[in-house]
């Protein structure tokens, strides 16, 4: 991590412990990998992302989310979808085409059997 990125004690209300950030889910750790890379390649500033995050998060309270910790990063991944279109990053259609795929693989992967996207999406 370069100088300019926060430590996980600077990230107010993410899920951690004592050891660092606690993830339920790998797709959780991998969208907060990504943040911290497309950061630390300059893309976006720790100011700009913390606005967005807190303005995802503002947004789902007021549409009636109890804020008990279990949605935390589903309100991070839409902070970075957005923040990553508003920048040029990803295309609207291209992250549309994405989780579309992401979807499809998601319903016909066996239970317990990695999901894996076609390499073309």
């Amino acid at each position: 991590m370069n100088a300019n990125t926060p430590t996980v004690a600077e990230l107010p209300s993410l899920p951690r412990d004592e050891d660092g950030p606690v993830f339920r889910e790998p797709w959780e750790a991998q969208a907060f990998a990504m943040t911290l890379t497309l950061h630390e390649q300059g893309h976006f500033t720790w100011p700009e992302w913390a606005e967005r995050l807190g303005a995802e998060i503002t947004t789902a309270q007021a549409d009636g989310d109890p804020d008990l910790g279990d949605t935390y990063y589903l309100h991070w991944l839409k902070a970075l979808e957005g923040l990553a279109a508003s920048k040029n990053l990803v295309s609207a259609d291209d992250l549309a085409r994405r989780k579309d795929a992401w979807d499809r693989a998601a319903h016909t992967t066996p239970h317990g059997q990695p999901i894996v996207l076609p390499k073309n999406c």
